[in-house]
């Protein structure tokens, strides 16, 4: 019970973290208005259930909620499942079929890793962002619908512009509203609650009473999560089938020699054994992260020149 109360719940999301409290805030501030929302950040973070939280906390929380995935779809079927399609449009339309635009109708439509959607088709998409309206394909009748749009990506989005895979246009038209979504690693305090949330959960489900052994906690609390939140549960997950009464996860990550420092709250927890080497590199990386990319001021900070810290950073 303590547990629960320590780590917060809002919508379907959890996290007690200044950076999860930063997020709620401005889920509760877009939510109530039909604006529409794209949000960034790594995979694994809980995109989908963001978005889901948005639309349970709307006016149109009534009517559906369609997750679409882009990167899922091929090409060459992506018009017809976004739009529909009317019967003989192409070889296999038998009938007419309605896409995940009418089924979202005065609801919310979720638009998952938008940067995997062709290019030509994202022209199609900012004109029906534009006029709430379009055509299914084969169709000359045009379609009205009142969709709330929620889009997502995992890339950056200066890079997936300048790459040519996100058209500068549609970015400025979905990015109404811009949610940057913080990876496990800065949300301090977040792992060791979620990762006991989830054992709680399995112990409740299978009628088990495990623990973790206190060497999986020391790891649960300084292994970078690179998977974020879907790492860690699924983590969990598989050490509690494998375990018998306590879990020791080391051997259920999947790349443990590969563990980077967590950041927490300004500092950094290494591992015992990090090599100097890479201990340096990440101290000065992030330093400079820290003075949002001062050079100058980090070289101060660490106590080395200008030049020695160019050079550093050019060879990382």
């Amino acid at each position: 019970m303590i547990l629960e109360k320590a780590l917060k719940r809002f919508g379907l999301l959890y996290g007690s973290s200044p950076a999860m409290e930063s997020l709620y805030q401005q889920i509760d501030k877009v939510a109530i208005t039909d604006a529409a929302v794209l949000l960034t950040g790594e995979s694994g973070t809980g995109k989908e259930l963001i978005a889901q939280t948005i639309h349970q906390l709307s006016r149109r929380n009534d009517h559906h909620f369609i997750a679409v995935n882009c990167g899922a779809i091929p090409a060459h079927l992506i018009e017809a499942a976004l739009f529909g399609h009317e019967k003989g449009s192409f070889t296999g339309a038998v009938r007419q079929h309605v896409g995940y635009f009418e089924h979202a109708s005065r609801g919310t439509l979720f638009l998952d890793e938008i940067t995997e959607m062709p290019t030509d088709m994202q022209v199609k998409l900012l004109r029906v962002l534009e006029s709430g309206s379009f055509l299914r394909v084969g169709g000359d009748e045009e379609v009205k619908v009142d969709v709330r749009l929620i889009a997502a990506t995992n890339r950056d989005l200066d890079s997936a512009v300048k790459q040519g895979s996100l058209r500068s246009d549609l970015m400025y038209r979905l990015a109404v509203f811009p949610i940057r979504v913080p990876p496990l690693r800065e949300r301090n305090g977040d792992v060791e609650l979620l990762a006991q949330h989830f054992l709680q959960a399995l112990n409740a489900k299978e009628k088990t009473h495990k623990i973790f052994s206190r060497r999986s906690m020391e790891i649960i609390r300084s292994y970078s999560w690179p998977g974020n939140v879907r790492e860690l549960k699924n983590v969990v997950q598989r050490a509690f089938i494998l375990s018998t009464d306590t879990l020791v996860i080391d051997e259920y990550i999947t790349d443990l020699s590969s563990r980077k420092p967590a950041m927490r709250e300004g500092c950094l927890n290494f591992f015992v054994g990090t090599p100097l080497a890479d201990a340096q590199r990440e101290i000065i990386l992030a330093t400079l992260k820290h003075f949002s990319g001062n050079k100058r001021l980090t070289a101060e900070t660490l106590g080395i020149s200008l030049k020695t810290l160019y050079n550093r950073l050019k060879e990382y």
